[in-house]
């Protein structure tokens, strides 16, 4: 009552009304006030998807890291000391390690697609793949290789030589995933061919 009181005589009296500064919000968001924490989020909330953008790239996923970031300011803002520093250092702080933290998750993840995808080759390309993956500097491989197209040499190379997952190829040469797999196929059942063509590989 005291602080409506003040308020209400500051427009009375044609003073602008004291402006909240972000540790107050912050501090009172740890209280539950609704209110404080969409005015945290309206100041803040363009720096901190700008920051996490920078570090991720991708506009998706930086729009989710900075949900989850003001999820966690609501459920974690008790533990924020405004007498340690500024309330947008701490959220800005958060903001920079969840998308650290997801720039290792993904390539976390890449890294499973990788051996996934080493392991559940398609069976019919067995020998191929393994023809490749173990002799791929021998010269009858570099000679089939030369023999099939140009895009299907760069998909094989790309797969078997960096071990670039079907997505991170596509990535590379802009094209749809489902291309890079046909390519790929075509490529093997060409170099396989091209190999037992090749003389001295039987």
């Amino acid at each position: 009552m005291h602080t409506q009181r003040k308020m209400a005589h500051a427009v009375s009296s044609g003073d602008e009304p004291r402006v909240s500064s972000d540790n107050d919000l912050l501090v009172s968001v740890a209280a539950g006030d609704h209110a404080a924490f969409s005015e945290l989020y309206d100041r803040l909330a363009d720096r901190t998807l700008g920051l996490v953008r920078r570090t991720l790239v991708d506009m998706s996923q930086s729009e989710e890291v900075t949900q989850e970031v003001f999820l966690a300011v609501w459920q974690d803002a008790a533990t924020f000391d405004p007498t340690k520093g500024r309330a947008s250092t701490w959220v800005f702080t958060m903001a920079h390690r969840r998308a650290v933290d997801r720039v290792r998750a993904s390539q976390a993840s890449r890294n499973r697609d990788v051996a996934a995808g080493l392991r559940n080759f398609h069976p019919d390309f067995d020998s191929t793949y393994e023809a490749v993956e173990i002799s791929v500097e021998h010269g009858r491989v570099q000679q089939a290789l030369s023999r099939i197209t140009r895009v299907q040499r760069e998909t094989v190379w790309l797969s078997f030589q960096h071990q670039r997952t079907h997505n991170e190829i596509a990535e590379l040469l802009d094209l749809p995933v489902g291309t890079i797999k046909t390519r790929l196929r075509d490529g093997l059942a060409c170099l396989r061919r091209e190999l037992n063509a090749v003389p001295g590989s039987h």
